[in-house]
């Protein structure tokens, strides 16, 4: 059922956004391992590679366990080989944002001792476990912030990874994020965002305790990780299929229907395209079309490919896929999907494919109970991608804003759909 509506009037055609394009940084040379030696000559030959290809910024990560090997240590040398990180960004050019607590890395999560087996806390509801990580926040707000090219700070890679070993309720993962975001802000004081992010089940998780307007309405904007593998998109539809190559934009809208705020910016902040889900043969062309895809949504702040360098296949133990998500090689060497990025980013930045406005909105009802129905495989996926396929590039509205006139107003929504049930 199609409803029509009038809106205030829209320009012909919307200007290009002033898009960032970057790349979550992975050591060539022993991972995050590299931590424990850090070794400012590989780093910034590594840094080189990626502003290399026209990227403007990375995301970085150091190890909890490294910066804070106890509850009330925080080494200083930790922390000044983050803010050294920062600083040779900065002489190859690029921006930085940081995350704080790892937290969750590919498949590997690194407490602190004094988290873990005879001294467990829970991080998420344990006080003095909170308070911990955030001290660390402030103090590495305060050690990072007046550099210029610093973005700002994040509280960790994922958090939501951690759930499974540290369960909490909806009310005790919103005081969490809360309590930190406050305290990296605190550190930073005005400069920079303060941010947080979440693996998908946030978005399509029937009750997972970090919700969708959790990431959608706390910080100063919204992250999203749309993998190919997350709900089985890719194998449930195929490397090639509208549904892959559009999920980063889906993802994009899907989190903009659960902000207060219709201006609100929401980065990509992780996308990547991982064997085999996506065949080395398809990457660049999977790299090409996710990126044209999502740069058509409004207030897209940018994206940030996963990652910068393969994981070397002499470390052990790792998935399968994660010794192939690198835009260079683990020798060093730029990738075929690499040369796709770079030449996709020139194109954007020349102003080649300039955006268009979404008149038109999907409904999407669902319950915390119902939240799949929004994943891939769920119903409102499925008439989404449809819709898209069709040559409709719809928003999403969740269905309690779906009469209303000023909200549909801002956000230049001219025409609703009801999702079939």
């Amino acid at each position: 059922m199609i409803h029509s509506r009038r809106t205030r009037a829209r320009p012909e055609e919307d200007p290009i956004p002033t898009l960032r394009f970057g790349v979550n940084y992975t050591p060539r040379h022993g991972w995050f391992h590299a931590w424990h030696d850090f070794d400012q000559g590989r780093a910034r030959d590594d840094l080189a590679q990626i502003a290399g290809l026209g990227l403007d910024h990375v995301r970085v990560f150091h190890l909890w366990p490294l910066l804070q090997p106890n509850r009330t240590l925080i080494r200083t040398a930790a922390v000044d080989q983050l803010a050294r990180l920062v600083d040779l960004a900065a002489e190859a050019g690029l921006d930085v944002l940081v995350d704080g607590v790892q937290g969750h890395l590919s498949s590997f999560d690194f407490y602190p001792e004094w988290t873990r087996s005879w001294h467990h806390r829970n991080v998420f509801t344990d006080p003095e476990a909170i308070d911990a990580q955030a001290d660390l926040l402030r103090t590495l707000g305060r050690a990072l912030t007046g550099r210029p090219n610093l973005i700002g700070l994040q509280l960790g890679n994922e958090l939501n990874n951690l759930i499974e070993h540290n369960p909490a309720t909806v009310a005790e993962v919103d005081h969490y994020l809360d309590t930190l975001l406050a305290a990296a802000r605190d550190g930073l004081g005005s400069q920079g965002l303060v941010t947080h992010s979440a693996y998908d089940a946030a978005w399509y998780g029937d009750d997972h305790p970090f919700t969708p307007e959790a990431s959608a309405r706390k910080g100063d904007l919204t992250t999203v990780h749309p993998w190919v593998f997350s709900g089985g998109c890719a194998s449930l539809y195929g490397p090639r299929s509208p549904q892959v190559l559009h999920l980063a934009e889906y993802g994009t809208e899907l989190a903009k229907a659960y902000s207060e705020d219709p201006a609100r910016p929401v980065w990509v902040q992780e996308t990547g395209a991982p064997e085999p889900h996506i065949p080395a043969a398809d990457a660049p062309h999977f790299a090409r079309e996710t990126i044209l895809n999502a740069s058509g949504c409004e207030n897209l702040w940018g994206v940030t490919w996963w990652c910068s360098h393969d994981v070397d296949r002499s470390l052990a133990d790792f998935p399968e896929l994660e010794y192939t998500l690198g835009l260079f090689d683990a020798e060093g060497r730029p990738k075929p999907i690499a040369e796709a990025l770079a030449t996709t980013i020139t194109e954007l930045r020349a102003g080649s494919l300039p955006a268009e406005p979404r008149e038109t909105a999907l409904v999407l009802d669902c319950t915390p109970s119902t939240r799949s129905v929004s994943g891939p495989g769920g119903a409102y996926f499925e008439a989404w991608m449809n819709l898209r396929q069709e040559g409709v590039r719809p928003a999403v509205i969740r269905a309690d804003r779906a009469e209303d006139e000023a909200y549909l107003a801002a956000r230049g929504i001219k025409e609703i759909i009801n999702a079939p049930l």
